[in-house]
């Protein structure tokens, strides 16, 4: 059954924008299952080599499927502030994250997908080809570490990484919490052998929850969870280990079919730029995206809004990406070693093109806006 997104709003503040959003009331099941019967997006008329230009005109009629909600939510405060191709057109899908994503990807009901470093190599272990098409990371990540380790209450004697030996560690295979784990035991020196990892999917306050409960002694926490936690059960005895590794990716990924399919890939090349300036606005605009994201959107606390604003560092826009691909490789052999999977090359999963998009975006934003 071809893909019947469902009603759709526009978005933006004004026409050239053309930004359509899928509901936000639409599931993920929903989604798959409009799909089901048609497990891959029709393939392209002209494929464009990997090392060939970016085409940049966009034909009518050609729409981009993003799974960004944090990114759709910023378009939308941010308004004329960005800078959007006037050929762009997106259709907002209510769903993030690796699973979610490549899950959509296979069902041929997604064009990109935002997410940290680790989906796009797991992606390729399962057969579905993709490519990293965007990055942005933390100038201070030292001092704004996304995740800390929860220590439980009552788990007396952890106050470093090479402490977390002999304990219950909650770990999350293919997701960014459980790499951090494996980060962690190697910066240490220890091995999964010196530790029981405890499997549990890391999603909301799964892993706050397991710490207070006893059921894990050691766990990643992100974000206000960290705040939370503490407030909760500091006074017990609990507290966290900051483990000083970086663990900032932010990453846009697709199918390799849309940057082979021109009229997707001049798209996904506006998308790029208008991520990339989105990333930046919510950096300099912290008031509108405290009121607008986190309190009114997401429904948090004023007080959990300015920790997390406080927190999230400052954006890093790199021009060039050799570096971070070295750091890709080396997060693809620990995880080959932890799971057994072959190693695979991190350079294939970078399209290099979109480098200088990003770069050019960033610097087009910066210079508009400077004072």
């Amino acid at each position: 059954m071809p893909f019947a997104p469902p009603d759709r709003t526009t978005s933006g503040r004004t026409a050239r924008h053309r930004l359509a959003a899928v509901a936000a009331a639409t599931l993920l099941p929903a989604l798959l299952a409009a799909c089901a019967g048609d497990a891959t997006a029709d393939s392209p008329t002209t494929a464009a080599a990997a090392t060939a230009e970016l085409p940049t005109e966009i034909p009518t009629g050609t729409t981009l499927v993003v799974g960004d909600p944090t990114t759709q939510k910023a378009v939308e405060l941010a308004g004329d502030d960005l800078v959007t191709d006037p050929g762009l057109t997106i259709e907002w899908a209510n769903l993030s994250g690796g699973p979610q994503t490549s899950e959509a990807f296979r069902a041929g009901a997604l064009d990109v997908g935002a997410v940290a470093d680790i989906p796009p190599i797991h992606a390729e272990w399962t057969g579905l080809d993709v490519k990293i098409v965007a990055a942005v990371y933390r100038e201070d990540w030292q001092e704004n570490p996304i995740y800390e380790f929860g220590v439980a209450p009552g788990v007396d004697g952890v106050e470093s990484l090479e402490d977390f030996a002999g304990h219950r560690v909650a770990y999350s295979p293919g997701q960014a919490q459980g790499v951090i784990v494996l980060r962690a035991l190697q910066e240490a020196g220890l091995t999964t052998d010196d530790v029981t990892l405890v499997e549990l999917p890391s999603n909301g306050d799964v892993y706050t929850t397991a710490l207070a409960a006893g059921e894990v002694d050691i766990a990643p926490i992100g974000g206000v969870q960290i705040a939370r936690y503490l407030d909760k059960y500091g006074a017990d005895g609990a507290h966290t280990v900051r483990h000083g590794l970086r663990d900032d990716p932010s990453h846009l990924y697709v199918p390799t079919s849309v940057v082979d399919d021109p009229a997707k890939a001049a798209a996904l090349r506006a998308y790029v730029e208008l991520w990339v300036q989105a990333k930046l606005w919510v950096h300099d605009h912290p008031e509108e995206w405290k009121a607008g994201y986190y309190v009114e959107d997401q429904g948090l606390s004023a007080a959990d809004a300015d920790y997390l604003v406080e927190r999230a560092g400052i954006p890093d826009v790199p021009t060039d990406w050799t570096e971070h691909i070295t750091r890709h490789q080396e997060t693809v052999e620990l995880l080959a070693a932890a799971t057994g999977n072959d190693v695979l090359d991190a350079a294939d999963l970078w399209d290099e093109r979109f480098a200088p998009v990003v770069a050019e975006a960033a610097a087009a934003y910066r210079e508009r806006t400077a004072g």
